[in-house]
C-alpha cells in the first residue's frame, strides 16, 4: 500500500524528492514495525497473564442498534474518534514533554507516505501512553474490521504526503495533506498547530486549529537539525538535538533565547522545543 501511495506522489506530487530519502524511510519503517509489535506482543501477554480487563466500553453498539442502516458507519466514526482524541492527547504530550524524541518525526526534509517515521523510542511512549489507556476503556464496536484498521494506518501516513489531491472542503472534519503540513512546518505561526491525524475536530475543540490558506504550503523540518541519513543519525538525533538547542535553552527565563520563534512570536507559542509543558497547557486552555 505504501507503493501504491508513492507512485500517486510522484506522479501527482506538488516538490521533487529524492528516491534515496525514501528508501532510507523504509529502513527506518521496518524496525519501527519490528519493535511496535513486540511492544504490542507483550502488553497483550502481560494482561492476558495478570487478567488484566477494560476496566470501561463505551456501549456504541447498543446505542446505535435502532438503525441497522447506521450501525456500523457509527460505531466506525465514533471508534476512530476516541481513539484519535487519546492520539491528539498523546501527540500533545510530545511537544510538550518529550520534544526531543519527536523531533526526529519533525526533522524530516522530504516528507511523504514512507517518511512519516518516529524515532524508535516512541513506540515505547506510545505503549505507555496510548495503548495501555485504549485498552482500559474500549469501543463496543463488535467484531474487528481489519480493512478499517488499515485504512485508518494508510490515512495517518498519508496526511504526510506531497501529492496535489487533498480532501477540500471536507477539511472541516477530517485531517488531510494540506491540514497537517502547517504542523510540520518551519513558519513560526505554525508552530503547535494542527496535532489531529485523522479528524480537525479535536483541534479545534482545544483551539490548536489553523486550516490552512489558499496557497500554503510552507516547508518543513527543523531550523536546529537535518534529518537523518542513516539509522545511526535516526537513533542519535535526540542527543544531538539537545546539544544544538543547549546553549539556546541554558537560560529558559529569558524568551528571547529559546530556539525556533522570533520572541514578538511567542505570544502564540504553545511549547515546541522551549516552553514549560504548563505554560504550554495553559496557553491552549485560554485560547480554547
Amino acid at each position: 500500500m505504501l507503493t501504491i501511495l508513492t507512485i500517486c506522489e510522484i506522479l501527482n506530487s506538488r516538490e521533487e524528492q529524492s528516491l534515496r530519502g525514501r528508501w532510507i524511510g523504509v529502513a527506518y519503517w521496518i524496525v519501527l514495525v519490528v519493535t511496535g509489535a513486540l511492544f504490542s506482543t507483550a502488553l497483550e501477554l502481560t494482561w492476558n497473564y495478570f487478567h488484566v480487563y477494560p476496566m470501561y466500553t463505551l456501549p456504541v453498539l447498543a446505542a446505535s442498534s435502532w438503525s441497522r442502516i447506521f450501525t456500523v458507519p457509527l460505531v466506525i466514526l465514533v471508534g476512530a474518534l476516541f481513539q484519535y482524541l487519546i492520539f491528539y492527547l498523546y501527540h500533545r504530550a510530545q511537544h510538550c514533554w518529550f520534544w526531543r524524541w519527536h523531533a526526529v518525526h519533525h526533522s524530516i526534509q522530504e516528507l511523504n507516505a514512507v517518511n512519516s517515521y518516529h524515532h524508535v523510542s516512541e513506540g515505547f511512549m506510545s505503549l505507555i501512553l496510548v495503548q495501555i489507556p485504549m485498552s482500559l476503556v474500549v469501543v463496543d464496536t463488535g467484531p474487528q474490521i481489519p480493512f478499517v484498521n488499515l485504512v485508518l494506518w494508510l490515512h495517518t501516513v498519508w496526511i504526510h504526503s506531497p501529492t496535489r489531491f487533498n480532501f477540500g472542503p471536507l477539511r472541516m472534519f477530517f485531517a488531510d495533506n494540506r491540514f497537517h503540513r502547517i504542523h510540520h512546518s518551519l513558519e513560526p505561526q505554525h508552530f503547535d498547530k494542527n496535532f489531529g491525524a485523522f479528524t480537525t475536530l479535536w483541534d479545534q475543540l482545544f483551539g490548536t486549529c489553523r486550516f490552512p490558506e489558499a496557497n500554503d504550503w510552507p516547508a518543513v523540518g527543523l531550523a536546529e537539525v537535518l534529518q537523518p541519513n542513516t539509522l545511526r543519525e535516526w537513533w542519535d538525533l535526540p542527543a544531538r538535538y539537545q546539544r544544538a538547542t543547549k546553549p539556546a535553552s541554558s537560560n529558559i527565563g529569558s524568551a528571547a533565547d529559546l530556539p525556533g520563534p522570533s520572541t514578538a512570536s511567542l505570544a502564540g507559542y504553545t511549547g515546541r522545543g522551549g516552553l514549560s509543558s504548563a505554560a504550554s497547557w495553559e496557553k491552549v486552555d485560554a485560547s480554547a
